[in-house]
């Protein structure tokens, strides 16, 4: 990643503090010039999307939060839409000679998730309810209707202790959610041990492109997401 930022013109980063553990590395480590938080070749991608769960203050005591907001609005298409059209914009702005290629681009882009939103609304899971290991789905839950009803951490990446399973597993056999939401690399584990005790199937969703084999762009990486959900 420090080879591919020292050669790169526009240095593009998710944001909500997602990448706080490594960014500020890769920036200085690179050298690269143009890369420094008030140029404009440094751009990121929350500052074009709308977010929740905004905090007015945190602390450890809270877990894992973003006081930003949570940062996993790659799952949302309406969010996709706004990055899209930013970056056809900031990549227009910064190499004006190219612009029709972007906003080229950016016009393919757009109709074919208007063909896919199509697609994705007669595979909505809305009405159901699940049950997830972390806050990853909360965008997607609002988009496409369905709830998320527990949380296999009691807080943002906080371990869940042995009472707050018990609690979770009489919560579940009551309300009998629709599945347990997890991703392949985060609490596989924990979800098919709760899995076990309550009947309830685990549904492992990939947590971005090229998590998974298929997933290798963002129209197959929701295909995927949506068709474990039904």
């Amino acid at each position: 990643m420090i080879l591919a930022s020292r050669n790169a013109d526009v240095l593009m980063y998710n944001g909500l503090d997602l990448e706080i553990g490594y960014l500020p590395l890769l920036i200085e480590s690179s050298r690269n010039p143009e890369f420094n938080r008030d140029s404009r070749e440094t751009s990121t991608a929350h500052a074009l999307s709308m977010s929740f769960e905004k905090q007015p203050t945190a602390d450890r005591s809270m877990g894992d939060v973003h006081p930003l907001g949570n940062p996993h609005y790659h799952y949302s298409p309406s969010n996709i839409l706004r990055v899209a059209r930013g970056m056809a914009q900031e990549l227009s702005n910064v190499d004006p000679a190219n612009s029709s290629f972007y906003r080229t681009n950016l016009a393919s882009f757009e109709e074919r998730l208007r063909s896919k939103q199509i697609q994705w609304g007669k595979k909505s899971p809305k009405g159901k309810r699940f049950v997830s290991y972390h806050k990853l789905f909360e965008y997607m839950a609002n988009e496409f209707g369905f709830q998320l009803i527990g949380y296999i951490e009691p807080k943002p990446g906080i371990p869940p202790s042995a009472g707050h399973i018990e609690s979770l597993i009489e919560s579940m056999k009551k309300v009998r959610p629709d599945g347990i939401l997890v991703t392949p690399s985060y609490g596989l584990d924990e979800a098919k041990s709760l899995s076990k005790k309550t009947g309830v199937r685990v549904i492992i969703i990939p947590q971005d492109v090229g998590a998974v084999p298929g997933a290798d762009d963002w129209f197959s990486f929701m295909d995927i997401v949506l068709s474990s959900l039904q």
